[in-house]
Order: C-alpha cells, then structure tokens, then sequence
C-alpha cells in the first residue's frame, strides 16, 4: 500500500474557539478535495461570508460552499440526527447542493433529545451550587458520557435493524431516566421522529474511515476542520470549562481514522484579541468599556447560542501552550480589523502569581484565576485595514503587532484576516 504520509492539511482553533476558523477553512477549501470534522457537534459554529451572503455551518464542514468540495462528517462527531438534517436544508435553501457531497460516519454517535433536555437539567443543578460549566445544552456532553459509558447508539444503529434500535434506545432512555428524574420522554413520538431521521439521512451515511483511506491513495488532498478550540479541550483546555472532545490535533486521528504520520501542515487559528464563551477563568479579560468595544466592533456573538463573547487582549502564554500540544506549522490572525480604531494595543506574555512566573497555564482553574498578567505595550494604527490584500499594504504598527506575535510565539503568521468577507484575508507567503 502506498503510504500517504503528510497529506492531510488541518485547520485548529488555538484559543477558547470562535476564532474564525470557517474562513481558512473556506479559503483553503479551493485547494481541496476534502473537508472531514473530526469531533464535536453542532455546539460549534461558523459563519462563512461570500459576495455578502451568509453560510452558518454547525456541524457541516464549511469548505462545501465550494462546489466540488466533498465534505465528511467524521466517527469522532456526535450527530442529532433532526438537526443535522435542518442544517442540510437550510444549506440547500442557501444555494448548496450537499447529496453525493456530504457523508455522514456510521461510528458517529447519536445525539438525542433526551440528551439535551438532560444537559440542561445537569446546568441547572450545577446553577444551585454555583458551578456552572456554561454549556450550549446541545446535549453534546451528555453524549459523549453514553459513549464512554458504552451504552451509546450510532448511525449504524440507526439505519440498521429498527427493532434492535428501537430496543437500544428504551434502554438508554431508562438509563439517563434513572439518572435524571425530572426527564420525560415521549417514546412512540420520539421513535416515530427518529425513523423519518432514519430515512432521510441513509443516502449520506458511509464507512468514512474506509472511504477516507481511498480518497487518500487516490491522491485527493484533505483537509481535516476542527471545532472548538484547543483551550477547550477535554484534556489540556481549563478543565472543567472544557468540550467533552479532543479538539487538539490528536483527535484528528481518532476523529477520522487516520495515523498521524498523515498529518502535514497544522495552522493554528487565532484572533488579533481573545474572546471566551461561557463560564471559567480569563486572564487577560476586558470587563470595561474598551471589551464592550471589542464585543461590539467584533460582533461577538455565539453563532450556535447567540450567547456574548466575553473579549480580553491577545493572550500568548495560552497560545505558547496550545501551540506545544498542537505543533502549528502556521498561524492565521484573524480580526486585526477590529483593532482600527484603538490607540493602544496590549498582549499579554506573562503570568505571575506573587514572585512565581508561569511559563504555561497552570492546570487548576483555581491558579488560573489568580495570575497576574504582565503585557507588551504597543501604538495602534488608527486608519482602516479592510481594504489591505497585501501585507505591505498594512500600516506600519500593524505589521509591527503582526511580528511582534510571530516573535513571541516562535510561529509565523501566514494568513491574516481583515473583514468579514472570503475576500478580506490576506496571504503573508
């Protein structure tokens, strides 16, 4: 067999996500064949501008506004079927074709209703003690505890023998109804919905991981999308402010199936600022009038919850980290647009905590939550960006923020993007 080593190209977030991935992704996306997501579910989101016309993916890969992209929703993702199959036509309603273009994992697990309703009632005991985790209440944690617990249901299930499904899905109900009583569940209309999900998701499942090898021999090029980002990871992200996925370049091989030795380029995505959904610590936070700037200027606004982004400045000591588990090849910056109108930016490059220095973020988030950060100082540009496609075409201060990042970090910036639109980002090389 031939072997295809560093073929697959992956697109990481490098930060608490919302970095702007689905941009790279689509503007890497003309050089591709195949775009895979690897894990997470629909609680992620991407909006995709092109000739002013908004693309809010979920759970599909973002390059399938390119015609001829493949997209593969990967073993590693959990699935709702009903929104899943919203998304498709809310996509097609865009102008999308997506059948024979968008294959969904027969190892992916489901996510239910039931999974959701629970998730919320698990936020809700956890707001009574003062622990909330800030979850989407997508149902994607709760999920992922049935795969773990190994009493999960996956696509193949669903398409297979409906009287096997049908007694796999009585049981986990039992299962989580042991666990939350308050849960209800209509059983007859659940299984009639899922039947009717059945039906209508069959064309696009497939063995991807096979599918996925053969596209790679072939000599097609892939491209693997993460979502989250990898201070959310379940592993090495503020714990428990996490995903319940690995969305560090590790779960690109469990996520589809491949051996790392695939892996080639990794690009890290991350803003000019930094911004955080939810709850958990934030060092570098903004809590006055210039993050409701930043908040305001970058819309930050959840694509998935519709939930603010809280906004602090560029924190480098977390990206130093992320990019120690991640091994990016290249980052790509993206909102330095926002910037335009300050007169002074900041990055933050050190934590202390007293006379203690912290070369990387401590693991509890008690610790975290005490760091002091100390910060570079730079002038801001006070003119446009937006119209700059070239990095020469950059005034000099943004240049200037744009190396003193890459001389913190250690990494390059290759991409760099300035607006909303495909057309806003800039190729450094």
């Amino acid at each position: 067999m031939k072997v295809a080593r560093n073929s697959i190209t992956v697109v990481l977030g490098s930060q608490w996500g919302d970095e702007g991935k689905g941009k790279l992704v689509d503007t890497l996306a003309s050089e591709v064949d195949l775009v895979a997501r690897c894990q997470g579910g629909n609680n992620a989101g991407h909006t995709v501008v092109v000739d002013g016309k908004h693309y809010h993916f979920h759970l599909i890969p973002g390059g399938m506004i390119h015609p001829k992209c493949i997209g593969v929703i990967g073993n590693g993702c959990v699935v709702h079927p009903g929104q899943l199959i919203d998304e498709i036509r809310s996509l097609e309603e865009s102008g999308l074709s997506l059948i024979d273009r968008l294959f969904v994992s027969n190892r992916a697990h489901l996510v239910f209703d039931f999974h959701q309703q629970c998730d919320g009632l698990h936020e809700a005991e956890k707001s009574k003690k003062q622990q909330n985790l800030g979850t989407t209440k997508k149902g994607i944690g709760p999920t992922y505890s049935s795969k773990a617990q190994r009493n999960g249901i996956r696509m193949c299930d669903l398409i297979g023998d409906w009287q096997v499904f049908e007694t796999k899905f009585k049981t986990l109900v039992e299962f989580h109804q042991r666990m939350f009583k308050d849960l209800n569940v209509d059983l007859g209309a659940s299984l009639k919905t899922l039947k009717d999900h059945a039906d209508k998701l069959r064309p696009y499942i497939k063995d991807t991981v096979t599918y996925i090898h053969e596209e790679i021999q072939a000599g097609r090029r892939i491209m693997v999308e993460g979502a989250n980002a990898a201070m959310l990871d379940i592993d090495f992200g503020t714990y428990p402010y996490v995903t319940s996925s690995n969305c560090t370049v590790g779960g690109v091989c469990t996520g589809i199936g491949i051996p790392p030795s695939f892996v080639g380029l990794v690009y890290g995505v991350f803003k000019a600022y930094c911004t955080r959904v939810g709850d958990g610590p934030f060092p570098t936070e903004l809590t006055n009038d210039l993050g409701k700037l930043l908040q305001e200027r970058g819309g930050e606004k959840g694509v998935t919850t519709g939930r603010p982004r809280r906004c602090g400045w560029l924190d480098v000591v977390m990206l130093k980290y992320s990019t120690l588990v991640n091994g990016y090849t290249a980052f790509c910056l993206t909102k330095l647009d926002i910037f335009d109108v300050l007169d002074e930016l900041k990055i933050g490059y050190k934590y202390k905590i007293g006379d203690r220095v912290l070369e990387t973020p401590p693991a509890s988030t008690d610790e975290l939550a005490k760091v002091e950060v100390e910060y570079v100082t730079m002038p801001g540009w006070k003119e446009s960006t937006e119209n700059c496609r070239t990095f020469d075409e950059l005034p000099q201060n943004a240049k200037n923020y744009i190396l003193k990042c890459e001389s913190l970090l250690g990494v390059r910036v290759q991409y760099i993007g300035v607006g909303k639109s495909r057309a806003d980002i800039i190729k450094v090389f």
